[in-house]
């Protein structure tokens, strides 16, 4: 099966593959992580809050966006987004946004609608004794939230908050149809240049089963390192 195997193409690639390709593969996680995170959090406070239109506006949009297939949603940042700024700001041509922060925003927009539900999981296992007793000593609901639940929440739900990152982590790889040289994007340039497909996306599917593994694996030890014992 092997015999036919060009695994030299691998020793020739490596440095763009992983310095060009896993780079932008691993910024982009990132950056989307922080971002989605960061958004999740306010749309799980906006689900949880007791002004009903701030609870609509935020379950409408969650339900939505984990509604759609990712791959649509890209499309829909990519295309509409330029319109609906040169819409925003009056100009008169479409508003140039660019690859790369068309794909950051689409990944946060759409991540947050999923890391808002593990958020909001985290929020309500907290005891509800310990947001009176932070009422009781004065806090507002602010204060209450970043030193009372919050912390405890991220802590509840950590494991589960890797484990979307890592499904985002794959999930990148679909910027590939917005031509972006990710690792998919990198690996399939090279096949395609030298009419290697088979070894590359071989290699390109072990890497990737290598880290995910991996991930999981480090992400249920730290679970059982932090959880909370009650």
């Amino acid at each position: 099966m092997f015999a036919n195997f060009d695994f030299d193409i691998l020793v020739r690639s490596w440095h763009y593959l992983f310095f060009v390709g896993m780079a932008f593969t691993i910024k982009l996680t990132l950056s989307a992580m922080v971002g989605g995170i960061l958004l999740g959090t306010l749309l799980a406070m906006g689900r949880l809050s007791a002004l009903p239109g701030v609870s609509f506006v935020a379950g409408g949009y969650v339900n939505l966006i984990r509604s759609v297939p990712l791959v649509l949603v890209i499309f829909w940042f990519y295309f509409l987004v330029p319109y609906v700024g040169a819409w925003v700001t009056g100009a008169a041509q479409p508003v140039q946004v660019g690859d790369y922060a068309s794909a950051l925003l689409t990944f946060i927009m759409f991540e947050a609608a999923y890391y808002c539900e593990i958020m909001r999981a985290g929020i309500q296992s907290v005891a509800r004794g310990q947001v009176y007793a932070a009422y009781a000593l004065g806090m507002n609901y602010w204060q209450m939230m970043g030193f009372v639940v919050l912390p405890q929440a991220f802590r509840n739900m950590i494991a589960l908050l890797l484990t979307q990152t890592i499904v985002l982590f794959q999930d990148v790889s679909l910027v590939y149809v917005l031509s972006l040289t990710d690792f998919v994007g990198a690996a399939d340039k090279i096949a395609h240049r030298d009419n290697r497909l088979t070894e590359l996306y071989l290699f390109v599917a072990l890497v990737y089963f290598v880290i995910c593994f991996s991930l999981s694996t480090l992400t249920r030890r730290l679970q059982q390192r932090v959880a909370v014992v009650r």
